[in-house]
Protein backbone atom coordinates (compact mmCIF):
# COMPACT_ATOMS: atom_id res chain seq x y z
CA UNK A 1 0.00 0.00 0.00
CA UNK A 2 1.06 3.21 -0.97
CA UNK A 3 2.67 5.51 2.15
CA UNK A 4 0.11 7.76 3.90
CA UNK A 5 0.35 11.51 3.24
CA UNK A 6 -0.19 14.37 6.01
CA UNK A 7 -2.84 16.04 4.66
CA UNK A 8 -1.46 19.83 5.74
CA UNK A 9 1.58 19.04 3.73
CA UNK A 10 1.34 21.45 0.25
CA UNK A 11 3.40 23.03 -2.03
CA UNK A 12 3.57 26.68 -3.72
CA UNK A 13 3.35 26.81 -7.19
CA UNK A 14 4.46 31.04 -8.92
CA UNK A 15 4.15 31.26 -12.82
CA UNK A 16 5.94 34.44 -13.28
CA UNK A 17 4.82 35.78 -16.75
CA UNK A 18 5.54 38.85 -18.51
CA UNK A 19 2.44 40.39 -17.73
CA UNK A 20 0.98 38.80 -14.76
CA UNK A 21 2.21 36.32 -11.81
CA UNK A 22 -0.24 33.05 -11.10
CA UNK A 23 0.30 31.59 -7.86
CA UNK A 24 -1.01 28.93 -5.64
CA UNK A 25 -0.85 26.45 -2.53
CA UNK A 26 -1.29 22.94 -3.93
CA UNK A 27 -2.26 19.71 -2.02
CA UNK A 28 -0.65 16.34 -3.44
CA UNK A 29 -3.05 16.04 -5.95
CA UNK A 30 -2.49 19.32 -6.91
CA UNK A 31 -5.95 20.95 -5.67
CA UNK A 32 -5.84 24.50 -5.40
CA UNK A 33 -5.97 25.50 -1.43
CA UNK A 34 -4.84 28.85 -2.17
CA UNK A 35 -4.18 30.94 -5.50
CA UNK A 36 -3.03 34.16 -6.24
CA UNK A 37 -2.73 36.97 -9.04
CA UNK A 38 -0.41 39.76 -9.54
CA UNK A 39 0.83 42.07 -12.53
CA UNK A 40 3.99 41.72 -12.98
CA UNK A 41 5.87 45.02 -12.42
CA UNK A 42 8.68 44.49 -15.99
CA UNK A 43 7.97 47.92 -16.67
CA UNK A 44 10.09 48.85 -13.56
CA UNK A 45 13.53 46.78 -14.28
CA UNK A 46 14.15 43.35 -13.60
CA UNK A 47 15.16 43.79 -10.25
CA UNK A 48 11.80 44.98 -9.32
CA UNK A 49 10.32 41.60 -10.85
CA UNK A 50 12.37 39.80 -8.52
CA UNK A 51 11.11 42.17 -5.39
CA UNK A 52 7.51 40.89 -6.45
CA UNK A 53 8.06 37.24 -7.03
CA UNK A 54 9.71 37.62 -3.63
CA UNK A 55 6.64 39.58 -1.96
CA UNK A 56 3.75 36.59 -3.78
CA UNK A 57 6.25 34.00 -2.37
CA UNK A 58 5.66 35.34 0.99
CA UNK A 59 1.80 36.44 1.12
CA UNK A 60 1.46 32.77 -0.18
CA UNK A 61 3.69 31.02 2.80
CA UNK A 62 2.17 33.25 5.09
CA UNK A 63 -1.63 32.12 3.65
CA UNK A 64 -0.90 29.07 4.25
CA UNK A 65 0.90 29.08 7.68
CA UNK A 66 -2.58 30.84 8.60
CA UNK A 67 -4.55 27.73 7.39
CA UNK A 68 -2.11 25.44 9.75
CA UNK A 69 -0.24 23.95 6.38
CA UNK A 70 2.97 22.66 6.21
CA UNK A 71 4.95 24.36 2.83
CA UNK A 72 7.28 21.07 1.40
CA UNK A 73 8.93 23.27 -1.68
CA UNK A 74 8.32 26.07 -3.72
CA UNK A 75 7.90 25.89 -7.44
CA UNK A 76 9.00 29.05 -9.53
CA UNK A 77 8.42 28.84 -13.22
CA UNK A 78 9.95 31.90 -15.46
CA UNK A 79 10.56 32.97 -18.96
CA UNK A 80 13.32 32.79 -21.43
CA UNK A 81 16.00 31.03 -21.38
CA UNK A 82 16.21 28.94 -17.89
CA UNK A 83 18.79 26.25 -17.18
CA UNK A 84 17.38 23.91 -14.59
CA UNK A 85 20.40 22.14 -13.67
CA UNK A 86 21.98 25.32 -12.24
CA UNK A 87 18.88 26.92 -11.08
CA UNK A 88 19.53 30.18 -13.32
CA UNK A 89 17.56 32.40 -15.14
CA UNK A 90 19.98 32.67 -18.23
CA UNK A 91 18.40 35.21 -20.43
CA UNK A 92 15.21 36.54 -21.02
CA UNK A 93 14.18 39.38 -22.95
CA UNK A 94 10.45 40.03 -21.45
CA UNK A 95 11.76 40.65 -18.01
CA UNK A 96 15.68 41.23 -18.53
CA UNK A 97 16.89 39.15 -16.31
CA UNK A 98 20.77 37.52 -17.66
CA UNK A 99 22.81 34.97 -16.10
CA UNK A 100 20.68 35.20 -12.46
CA UNK A 101 21.28 33.15 -9.94
CA UNK A 102 17.20 32.78 -9.20
CA UNK A 103 16.11 29.88 -7.32
CA UNK A 104 19.94 30.90 -4.66
CA UNK A 105 18.12 34.07 -4.53
CA UNK A 106 14.71 33.20 -3.71
CA UNK A 107 15.57 31.15 -1.44
CA UNK A 108 17.88 33.32 0.37
CA UNK A 109 14.88 36.11 0.82
CA UNK A 110 12.02 33.23 1.45
CA UNK A 111 13.74 30.74 3.78
CA UNK A 112 11.66 28.65 1.41
CA UNK A 113 13.65 25.63 -0.30
CA UNK A 114 12.93 26.53 -4.38
CA UNK A 115 12.89 24.39 -7.62
CA UNK A 116 13.27 26.67 -10.76
CA UNK A 117 11.83 25.84 -14.20
CA UNK A 118 10.38 27.39 -17.67
CA UNK A 119 7.23 28.64 -17.81
CA UNK A 120 6.56 26.88 -21.08
CA UNK A 121 8.34 23.09 -20.76
CA UNK A 122 6.09 23.18 -17.23
CA UNK A 123 2.95 23.74 -19.13
CA UNK A 124 3.58 21.30 -21.50
CA UNK A 125 4.76 18.85 -18.94
CA UNK A 126 1.37 19.80 -16.90
CA UNK A 127 -0.31 19.36 -20.30
CA UNK A 128 1.03 16.15 -21.19
CA UNK A 129 0.33 14.82 -17.58
CA UNK A 130 -2.61 15.90 -16.90
CA UNK A 131 -4.41 17.78 -20.20
CA UNK A 132 -4.48 17.88 -23.82
CA UNK A 133 -1.43 15.44 -24.36
CA UNK A 134 -2.30 12.89 -22.65
CA UNK A 135 -0.53 9.55 -24.21
CA UNK A 136 0.91 11.07 -27.34
CA UNK A 137 4.28 10.70 -27.67
CA UNK A 138 5.90 13.52 -29.89
CA UNK A 139 4.66 17.16 -28.96
CA UNK A 140 4.87 20.50 -29.52
CA UNK A 141 3.16 22.90 -26.51
CA UNK A 142 3.41 26.41 -27.61
CA UNK A 143 2.31 29.12 -25.95
CA UNK A 144 1.36 32.25 -27.36
CA UNK A 145 1.04 35.38 -24.94
CA UNK A 146 3.13 38.02 -24.30
CA UNK A 147 6.03 36.31 -25.99
CA UNK A 148 5.68 32.58 -27.82
CA UNK A 149 7.77 29.64 -27.04
CA UNK A 150 7.48 26.36 -27.39
CA UNK A 151 7.93 22.94 -25.68
CA UNK A 152 9.39 19.72 -27.26
CA UNK A 153 8.44 16.57 -25.94
CA UNK A 154 10.21 14.12 -28.27
CA UNK A 155 9.83 10.09 -28.24
CA UNK A 156 8.22 10.72 -24.97
CA UNK A 157 10.99 13.00 -22.90
CA UNK A 158 11.11 16.53 -22.55
CA UNK A 159 13.68 18.02 -24.78
CA UNK A 160 15.88 21.02 -22.82
CA UNK A 161 18.88 21.50 -24.46
CA UNK A 162 20.40 23.26 -21.44
CA UNK A 163 17.47 25.70 -21.27
CA UNK A 164 17.72 26.55 -25.52
CA UNK A 165 15.45 24.36 -26.63
CA UNK A 166 11.99 25.53 -27.88
CA UNK A 167 12.48 29.30 -28.64
CA UNK A 168 9.87 28.85 -30.83
CA UNK A 169 8.94 32.66 -30.80
CA UNK A 170 12.41 33.55 -32.21
CA UNK A 171 12.43 31.77 -35.72
CA UNK A 172 12.88 34.31 -38.16
CA UNK A 173 9.18 34.33 -40.42
CA UNK A 174 9.87 38.16 -41.90
CA UNK A 175 13.22 38.74 -42.86
CA UNK A 176 14.21 42.55 -41.65
CA UNK A 177 10.98 42.90 -40.59
CA UNK A 178 10.41 44.66 -36.94
CA UNK A 179 12.77 44.61 -34.56
CA UNK A 180 12.90 41.70 -31.83
CA UNK A 181 13.86 41.85 -28.07
CA UNK A 182 15.55 39.71 -28.49
CA UNK A 183 17.98 41.62 -30.93
CA UNK A 184 17.10 40.36 -34.34
CA UNK A 185 14.39 41.32 -36.40
CA UNK A 186 11.47 39.26 -38.04
CA UNK A 187 10.55 37.23 -35.34
CA UNK A 188 7.85 35.03 -35.07
CA UNK A 189 6.79 36.96 -31.61
CA UNK A 190 6.89 40.25 -33.50
CA UNK A 191 4.50 39.25 -35.71
CA UNK A 192 1.82 36.57 -33.91
CA UNK A 193 2.33 37.47 -30.17
CA UNK A 194 -0.60 38.90 -28.30
CA UNK A 195 1.50 42.20 -27.77
CA UNK A 196 2.22 41.82 -31.43
CA UNK A 197 -1.07 41.64 -32.30
CA UNK A 198 -2.27 44.39 -30.65
CA UNK A 199 0.17 46.97 -31.30
CA UNK A 200 -0.17 45.76 -35.01
CA UNK A 201 -4.11 46.20 -34.93
CA UNK A 202 -4.03 49.90 -33.11
CA UNK A 203 -0.99 51.37 -35.61
CA UNK A 204 -2.82 49.89 -38.81
CA UNK A 205 -6.46 50.90 -37.73
CA UNK A 206 -5.48 54.22 -35.42
CA UNK A 207 -7.91 52.72 -32.86
CA UNK A 208 -6.37 51.81 -29.43
CA UNK A 209 -6.86 48.30 -27.75
CA UNK A 210 -5.72 46.73 -24.54
CA UNK A 211 -5.11 43.69 -25.87
CA UNK A 212 -5.81 40.59 -28.57
CA UNK A 213 -8.99 39.55 -27.01
CA UNK A 214 -10.37 42.93 -28.49
CA UNK A 215 -8.60 42.16 -31.94
CA UNK A 216 -10.33 38.83 -31.51
CA UNK A 217 -13.81 40.59 -30.53
CA UNK A 218 -13.54 42.85 -33.67
CA UNK A 219 -12.47 40.31 -36.12
CA UNK A 220 -15.96 38.42 -35.44
CA UNK A 221 -17.77 41.71 -35.87
CA UNK A 222 -15.92 41.83 -39.51
CA UNK A 223 -13.48 44.58 -38.64
CA UNK A 224 -10.83 44.23 -41.84
CA UNK A 225 -7.82 45.70 -40.08
CA UNK A 226 -8.33 42.79 -37.72
CA UNK A 227 -9.30 40.04 -39.91
CA UNK A 228 -5.58 41.04 -41.94
CA UNK A 229 -3.22 41.37 -38.87
CA UNK A 230 -5.32 38.31 -37.04
CA UNK A 231 -4.73 36.06 -40.42
CA UNK A 232 -1.13 37.47 -40.44
CA UNK A 233 -0.66 36.25 -37.29
CA UNK A 234 -2.28 32.73 -38.19
CA UNK A 235 0.02 32.78 -41.34
CA UNK A 236 3.52 33.46 -39.44
CA UNK A 237 2.56 30.85 -36.47
CA UNK A 238 1.42 28.08 -39.67
CA UNK A 239 5.57 28.98 -41.44
CA UNK A 240 6.59 28.52 -37.95
CA UNK A 241 4.93 25.37 -36.80
CA UNK A 242 5.67 24.19 -40.25
CA UNK A 243 9.48 24.30 -39.42
CA UNK A 244 9.35 22.69 -36.84
CA UNK A 245 7.21 19.56 -37.61
CA UNK A 246 9.24 19.26 -40.16
CA UNK A 247 12.63 19.05 -37.76
CA UNK A 248 10.84 17.19 -35.16
CA UNK A 249 8.40 14.83 -36.60
CA UNK A 250 5.49 16.22 -34.28
CA UNK A 251 2.12 14.14 -33.89
CA UNK A 252 0.85 16.73 -31.55
CA UNK A 253 0.53 21.00 -31.52
CA UNK A 254 -0.84 21.99 -28.55
CA UNK A 255 -1.97 25.61 -28.93
CA UNK A 256 -2.14 27.62 -25.19
CA UNK A 257 -1.54 30.88 -23.79
CA UNK A 258 -3.66 34.48 -23.91
CA UNK A 259 -3.99 34.12 -27.48
CA UNK A 260 -5.14 30.59 -27.90
CA UNK A 261 -8.11 31.47 -26.20
CA UNK A 262 -9.71 32.40 -28.79
CA UNK A 263 -10.37 29.07 -29.49
CA UNK A 264 -11.15 27.97 -33.10
CA UNK A 265 -10.69 31.73 -34.52
CA UNK A 266 -7.18 30.79 -34.09
CA UNK A 267 -6.63 27.43 -34.49
CA UNK A 268 -9.01 27.36 -37.73
CA UNK A 269 -6.28 29.31 -39.74
CA UNK A 270 -3.47 28.16 -38.38
CA UNK A 271 -4.65 24.66 -39.31
CA UNK A 272 -4.81 25.57 -42.45
CA UNK A 273 -1.31 28.08 -43.07
CA UNK A 274 0.36 24.95 -41.46
CA UNK A 275 -1.21 22.23 -43.87
CA UNK A 276 -0.54 24.58 -46.98
CA UNK A 277 3.48 24.35 -46.66
CA UNK A 278 3.34 20.48 -45.49
CA UNK A 279 4.13 18.10 -48.15
CA UNK A 280 5.91 14.45 -47.05
CA UNK A 281 5.51 15.63 -43.41
CA UNK A 282 3.84 14.17 -40.78
CA UNK A 283 0.36 16.27 -40.50
CA UNK A 284 0.18 16.90 -36.60
CA UNK A 285 -2.89 17.24 -35.18
CA UNK A 286 -3.75 20.78 -33.90
CA UNK A 287 -5.83 21.18 -30.60
CA UNK A 288 -6.07 23.93 -27.78
CA UNK A 289 -4.58 23.41 -24.49
CA UNK A 290 -6.76 21.65 -22.03
CA UNK A 291 -5.22 23.24 -18.74
CA UNK A 292 -5.52 27.02 -19.81
CA UNK A 293 -3.52 30.09 -18.59
CA UNK A 294 -3.20 27.45 -15.22
CA UNK A 295 -0.87 25.49 -17.29
CA UNK A 296 3.13 26.76 -16.02
CA UNK A 297 0.87 27.04 -12.76
CA UNK A 298 -0.24 23.50 -12.48
CA UNK A 299 3.48 22.38 -13.94
CA UNK A 300 5.31 24.57 -10.98
CA UNK A 301 3.55 22.45 -8.53
CA UNK A 302 4.37 18.99 -10.52
CA UNK A 303 8.28 20.27 -10.11
CA UNK A 304 7.71 21.01 -6.83
CA UNK A 305 6.41 18.06 -5.33
CA UNK A 306 8.38 16.02 -8.10
CA UNK A 307 11.62 17.97 -5.54
CA UNK A 308 9.80 16.63 -2.28
CA UNK A 309 9.85 12.80 -3.81
CA UNK A 310 13.04 12.92 -5.08
CA UNK A 311 14.37 14.54 -1.68
CA UNK A 312 12.67 11.55 0.51
CA UNK A 313 14.32 8.99 -1.65
CA UNK A 314 17.62 10.22 -0.50
CA UNK A 315 16.52 10.96 3.75
CA UNK A 316 18.14 8.69 6.10
CA UNK A 317 15.38 6.22 7.68
CA UNK A 318 13.63 7.41 10.59
CA UNK A 319 14.83 11.03 9.77
CA UNK A 320 11.87 13.22 10.29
Amino acid sequence: MPEPHDASECVIALDVGGTGMKGAVLDRELRPLLTLRRPTPREAGPDAVVDATVATLRTLARQAADRKLTVRQVGVVVPGIVDEDLARAVYSANLGWRDLPLADLLEQRTGLPVTLGHDVRSGGYAEALLGAARGARDVLFVAVGTGISAAVISDGRPLRAGGYAGELGHLVVEPGGSPCGCGSRGCLETVASATAVAAAFTARSGQAVEGADQVAALLTKGDPYAHAIWQRAAEALGTALATAATLLGTELIVLGGGLAEAGELLLAPVRTALAEQLTFQRRPSVVRAALGDEAGCLGAGLHAWRAVSEAARFEPAGAS
